[in-house]
């Protein structure tokens, strides 16, 4: 796969006060796209729970550079910055621009793979894992 991106819709409960999208709005954009990419590359949330393994995050990092407002067109981008030979940590980041190509903001995000009964980090398996993350768009 060589890149993942969708337009965003953007409602009237992701504005602030200021009229323009709220912080946390970008994060919720940024989980819904990777559950998204995830379920396109074989790893629905059936197939998580049936195997016991999920994915978490370490870190996430939103850089803001151009205000969102309600009637602009967004486009994300979803790429992998870098990961482990095995897939079992990764970076991913997500590109936030508007229609004119202007760079809106970045959301970087690290993060593993855990067993969900020994809530411990673990490699990916089954092999289905490792063939989604090798098809993973790489970095923009």
């Amino acid at each position: 796969m060589e890149s993942f991106s969708k337009t965003i819709s953007i409602r009237w409960s992701d504005l602030d006060p200021n009229y323009h999208v709220r912080h946390s709005a970008y994060y919720d954009w940024g989980a819904q796209q990777r559950v998204e990419i995830l379920n396109d590359l074989g790893l629905s949330l059936k197939v998580m729970q049936e195997n016991h393994f999920g994915p978490i995050l370490f870190r996430e990092e939103c850089v803001f550079r151009k205000e969102i407002h309600i009637h602009d067109e967004i486009t994300m981008s979803l790429s992998i910055k870098a990961i482990n030979e095995d897939g079992s940590r990764w970076t991913m980041q997500h590109v936030l621009t508007n229609s004119k190509g202007e760079w809106c903001a970045t959301i970087t995000i690290d993060g593993a793979w855990i067993d969900t009964q020994k809530r411990k980090l673990a490699n990916p398996t089954p092999e289905v894992v490792i063939e989604a993350m090798k098809k993973f768009p790489k970095e923009l």
